[in-house]
C-alpha cells in the first residue's frame, strides 16, 4: 500500500515546494526535486539515491510506479492540484521524485580513461547555459564535467531540465579554481584556457594527451588565474562581426576537436 496527498497545504508538500524553489533548502537538506520517466531514469542510472517517489495517476500508472517500488524508495499518490504545484513544466508525464544530493568533491571524480578528457566552466550562470553544456560534454563523452566558481546549484530544477537528465549520468565535480587547478597540475594536465587575448587557433594544439578545455563567461571570459595556468590559450577565429559566442557552443567545437584527434589520429 502507498499513501495518498491531495492537498496542496500537506506540510510535506510544502516542503517539496521549498525544495523546488530555494537553493538553500538543497543545500540544507542535501536533497532536489527531479520530474519526468527519463530524468527519473537517469537518475537511478546515475548512482543517485532516490527517496520518494510522487505520482499522479492520471499521468503515470500505478502498476509504473510498483516498478520503481523496488528501489526501495517511499511511493506516494497524489492529486492533480498536488502534481501541478509541484511539477516544474506542463510536460512530466505525471512522476516527480525526491532525490540526495551529491557531493561532488574533485577527489571523488572517477576517471575510468588513463587519458582523460575533462571540460572545466568557470563561474557559469544562467542555468540554460550549465545544462546546454552538460549535454555538449555528455555527447563528446567527456570523462568529467568541472564547474569552478559555481555561482547555482546544480540541482536547480532549470539545470535538470535543460541538460535533459543528463546532470545526472555526466562525473561533476564542484570547486573554487584555485583548487581546480591545484588539482589538474598535480595529475599532469595540459590546461587549454579559451581566450582571445594572447592566444592560439584551438585547432593548432594537439589534445591527445590528459586534457582539460577550460571556458568561461560570455560576458567577462576566464580570470587572470586560469590565463596564467594554462599550458596554452586558445582561441576560436571569429569570421563576423562579433567578438564572442555561447559558451556552450564554444566548448562544443573545442571538445570535439579534441575528440576528434583522440579518434581518428
Amino acid at each position: 500500500m502507498h499513501k495518498t496527498i491531495t492537498s496542496p497545504q500537506n506540510p510535506y508538500i510544502k516542503q517539496l515546494l521549498l525544495l523546488k524553489e530555494k537553493s538553500r533548502e538543497r543545500r540544507k537538506t542535501k536533497r532536489f526535486l527531479l520530474e519526468g520517466k527519463r530524468e527519473l531514469s537517469l537518475a537511478i542510472r546515475g548512482g543517485y539515491t532516490i527517496e520518494t517517489l510522487l505520482f499522479y495517476p492520471d499521468l503515470f500508472s500505478e502498476s509504473e510506479a510498483k516498478v520503481l517500488a523496488r528501489y526501495n524508495l517511499e511511493v506516494i499518490e497524489i492529486s492533480k492540484d498536488v502534481f501541478q504545484k509541484l511539477a516544474h513544466r506542463s510536460t512530466t508525464e505525471g512522476v516527480i521524485a525526491v532525490g540526495v544530493c551529491k557531493t561532488h568533491e574533485l577527489e571523488a571524480l572517477i576517471l575510468n580513461d588513463k587519458n582523460p578528457l575533462i571540460l572545466v566552466a568557470e563561474a557559469p550562470e544562467k542555468p540554460g547555459n550549465i545544462g546546454a553544456l552538460l549535454r555538449t560534454a555528455d555527447a563528446a563523452n567527456v570523462d568529467a564535467v568541472i564547474i569552478a566558481n559555481p555561482k547555482s546549484d546544480i540541482y536547480n530544477p532549470n539545470i535538470i531540465r535543460s541538460s535533459v537528465g543528463c546532470v545526472f549520468t555526466n562525473e561533476i565535480a564542484i570547486a573554487p579554481s584555485n583548487e581546480v587547478i591545484t588539482y589538474l597540475k598535480k595529475y599532469n594536465f595540459n590546461i587549454f584556457s579559451a581566450i582571445l587575448q594572447e592566444s592560439t587557433p584551438y585547432y593548432q594544439q594537439d589534445y591527445t594527451l590528459p586534457t582539460a578545455i577550460v571556458v568561461g563567461t560570455e560576458a567577462t571570459g576566464l580570470t587572470q588565474e586560469w590565463r596564467d595556468a594554462a599550458t596554452q590559450n586558445i582561441n576560436i577565429p571569429m569570421q563576423g562581426v562579433i567578438d564572442s559566442m555561447n559558451v556552450s557552443v564554444a566548448a562544443g567545437i573545442l571538445i570535439f576537436e579534441a575528440r576528434r584527434q583522440r579518434n581518428f589520429n
